[in-house]
């Protein structure tokens, strides 16, 4: 700790004096570059600015956040990337929130469960089986296998033992699982639950799993971070420029030779380093053109071996809350299958929108929630189209004896289209056990011939075990800006 706070003392007298010199000479000099203002990156930059390094930091949308995005909607707001925090220890999300005297809410999300024809379908049995279900996704196995396949045999396992009579009714066995590999689907990103591994290295964190920072907005996270929580004073030594898409980021083995960041206006920037925290999807795009020389091998098999999926949201906003019940959090589509045989083809897209939810931000909204190449259609559904298809879908499960009044509003997430994130989060696909150390390759930074840090890298899919959460990208953050200090710390002693 005395060291930290010498190094933090000798940071900030030598950013002072240079700031001094600076403004004198009307230049800017930057010690280090962070390409990208999610999660990863603002605790990246934060926490480096708060020990007076001087900071650029780089943000190719027009706001801070990234795959964390709360916006205003009609009498509240919603979340159209990250909703909870999972889990509250140990979570730095958490505890920044708990600090600063943030109201969250513990969001229980036990599913109300309704049928293609209106009734209500058995929720305790389907909560029950969902349970099961979820706690043996949870389960460390050694075993590469399918997760959907591994899933569907606990499930049969547990109807065979508590409910054999529930095996004879097919179609409730079919629907129940096609449902399941939807909510698998949602937590995953991924396609199909068949397309996840059981031998994945995901840990999750103790504490409730559904905290929700409701009508304050995920948003208020970076608030904190970037002190600007209730009228914070701001850091003085980070520089954020928006609407700045970085083009080329041209490094090094010599010491001697800092790192150049050009951006797409032609801005060229250079640091002693850059932290790099785009998303695997970004990578997966550009990094060929991105990086100069190009990157290592390692690195190169990590971005094409890793899998970002897509999790998109519609949000709907009423005059009122319409919906038989108001408590679950979430209202369940179970199709019957002479329901789901009588759509045309075309609506197939309409079986993969698996639920209804009720955000803790905005009490008259109604969020629909899809994922894979569904997720993927949708976000670039014209308007209309999208709308109807979707309030029919509403009101044939949920509008049973029930008037079900027009939207007023309508919003939707674009993560896949979207050229900043090209995708919602990561998981681990079927590969990922061949490749145990793709996850630590990635955040690995490139160093130069003294082993001086030069691009570091940063974001959820960089860490192995708390990968596709908001905690784990800002543990990522943290975990390289506290690379940099203590390199600074070696290298002014």
């Amino acid at each position: 700790m005395q060291a930290v706070l010498v190094l933090c003392a000798l940071i900030c007298a030598r950013a002072e004096a240079t700031t001094y010199q600076n403004v004198r000479s009307g230049m800017t000099d930057y010690e280090t570059i962070v390409v990208g203002m999610g999660a990863a990156g603002t605790t990246a930059a934060a926490t480096l600015a708060q020990a007076g390094v001087r900071v650029l930091a780089l943000e190719a949308m027009d706001r801070v956040g990234g795959r964390v995005h709360t916006v205003p909607f009609g009498d509240g707001v919603v979340e159209m990337g990250a909703e909870w925090i999972h889990g509250t220890s140990p979570s730095r999300t958490y505890d920044l929130a708990i600090k600063n005297c943030v109201k969250l809410v513990e969001q229980d999300i036990s599913i109300e469960v309704f049928n293609s024809d209106g009734t209500k379908a058995n929720s305790s049995l389907i909560n029950e089986l969902m349970n099961q279900a979820m706690g043996a996704v949870n389960e460390q196995l050694d075993v590469n296998e399918p997760l959907g396949k591994f899933l569907t045999r606990k499930v049969m396992e547990h109807l065979k033992e508590h409910y054999p009579h529930v095996l004879e009714d097919r179609d409730f066995v079919t629907e129940f699982l096609n449902l399941l590999d939807l909510v698998i689907g949602n937590y995953e990103a991924s396609n199909s639950w068949n397309d996840v591994t059981t031998k994945s290295q995901y840990q999750e964190l103790d504490g409730h799993q559904h905290v929700s920072w409701g009508t304050n907005g995920y948003n208020t996270l970076f608030d904190i971070l970037l002190n600007r929580y209730n009228n914070g004073s701001g850091l003085p030594s980070l520089t954020l420029k928006l609407n700045s898409e970085v083009t080329n980021i041209l490094y090094s083995d010599d010491p001697k030779r800092r790192v150049s960041v050009t951006t797409a206006e032609g801005s060229v920037y250079t640091a002693e380093n850059v932290i790099v925290t785009v998303s695997l999807g970004v990578l997966k795009a550009r990094h060929k053109q991105l990086f100069d020389p190009k990157l290592p091998e390692p690195k190169q098999t990590a971005i094409d071996k890793l899998s970002i999926g897509v999790m998109d949201k519609i949000v709907f906003f009423f005059e009122r809350p319409w919906w038989p019940i108001i408590e679950p959090a979430f209202f369940g589509f179970l199709w019957k299958g002479e329901d789901k045989r009588e759509l045309p083809d075309e609506d197939y897209w309409l079986f993969r929108v698996f639920a209804a939810s009720t955000p803790k931000g905005c009490r008259n909204a109604l969020t629909l929630w899809t994922s894979g190449d569904v997720g993927k259609m949708v976000e670039t559904m014209p308007v209309d189209v999208l709308r109807n298809k979707l309030m029919g879908l509403i009101k044939r499960f949920l509008g049973k004896g029930v008037e079900v009044p027009d939207p007023i509003a309508m919003t939707r997430s674009r993560w896949f289209n979207n050229p900043y994130t090209r995708g919602s989060y990561t998981y681990d696909n079927l590969f990922t056990p061949q490749y145990p150390t793709a996850r630590a390759d990635l955040g690995a930074p490139i160093t130069d011939s003294a082993g001086n840090p030069r691009v570091l890298f940063a974001g959820e899919a960089t860490d192995a075990h708390h990968f596709s959460t908001v905690h784990g990208a800002t543990d990522t953050g943290h975990r390289e800006a506290t690379r940099l200090l203590e390199w600074r710390l070696k290298s002014h002693l």
